[in-house]
């Protein structure tokens, strides 16, 4: 796909780092598969993933974690 940002660039399928902030929970996650810009290395996260995230980094702050870094793993 063509980057929205830049305009220029075509994607890739890569890895990026995620990093979701609710209250004093900070949770980092590493190697998340992304679509990734070849010119400005824009990333982009599909639905699926997004959501899992999203879910890991409430359950995390409701478990009261303050600082977790995590490898993403696919279901």
């Amino acid at each position: 796909m063509k980057c929205v940002i830049c305009q220029r660039g075509e994607t890739y399928l890569g890895t990026g780092t995620v990093t979701l902030q609710r209250g004093e929970t900070t949770v980092v996650f590493k190697k998340v598969p992304a679509q990734v810009c070849a010119n400005c290395g824009e990333k982009y996260y599909d639905e699926e993933t997004t959501k899992r995230l999203f879910q890991t980094a409430q359950e995390a702050a409701q478990a009261g974690v303050q600082v977790e870094v995590r490898e993403y793993l696919a279901a």
